[in-house]
């Protein structure tokens, strides 16, 4: 008989959270920074050198922050887990008790959570109560690099799609072929990440697009009157 062995969306929710939140970013921050240039200035060089530089900014700012931020959830960890690891070797009677407890809470009865309890303390105290009493595994874990990595890629990914369009669209369309691509491109985007996490399509799809379109036009109406002003 062959082992049944499932693979669920959370188990990619790390990687596909960074992904997906850079290559949005990346999308909408260049496209909408561009569109704003081109609103003010028909100059296709001044368009380029806007998108060019928030594709550098926006990559490093991403990584920056995506690293700072998973490095602060890293250090809490760490604590708690050192406070833990303490907790079992000054107190490992009670950590058995407050383990057995939360399996009863769970619906286990209270003989077997005591049971479960002492058997997986056993095995291996501390991971058994990061698991089930701090909510530490290896899927959750915080691991900054990756994560920094991850969305300084993706960004620069989604960054590069209104640049190209830019490069390869004629300058008379430029201004509006930028958004309608970048558009077409979030909204697959938003579709593809919702199919990789086992959610529905069309609602991620919308939401994508919708504040996409928001972000471009509002910076297009300011690229404008600014331009004017000027």
């Amino acid at each position: 008989m062959h082992g049944h062995i499932e693979r669920h969306a959370i188990e990619r929710i790390g990687w596909l959270r960074a992904a997906v939140l850079g290559a949005n970013d990346g999308i909408i921050s260049t496209a909408s920074l561009m569109v704003g240039v081109a609103s003010a200035s028909t100059s296709t060089s001044e368009v380029l050198v806007a998108g060019f530089a928030s594709l550098a900014a926006g990559a490093m700012a991403m990584a920056a922050g995506e690293f700072v931020s998973v490095s602060s959830q890293a250090d809490t960890e760490a604590a708690d887990l050192t406070r833990e690891r303490r907790e079992l070797e000054t107190q490992s009677e009670h950590e058995l008790i407050e383990l057995a407890k939360i399996y009863e809470a769970r619906g286990v009865s209270e003989e077997l959570a005591l049971e479960v309890a002492k058997q997986l303390m056993a095995h291996d105290a501390l991971a058994a109560h990061a698991r089930d009493e701090l909510g530490i595994n290896d899927t959750s874990a915080a691991q900054p690099v990756q994560a920094a990595l991850t969305s300084a890629l993706t960004f620069s990914a989604g960054a590069i799609v209104p640049v190209l369009t830019a490069i390869l669209a004629p300058p008379d369309v430029m201004q509006v072929a930028i958004p309608i691509v970048s558009l077409l491109f979030l909204a697959g985007l938003g579709a593809v990440s919702a199919k990789v996490g086992g959610a529905g399509i069309v609602k991620p799809t919308i939401r994508v697009a919708f504040w996409g379109a928001l972000a471009m036009v509002t910076t297009g109406l300011v690229g404008a009157l600014i331009g004017k002003a000027i």
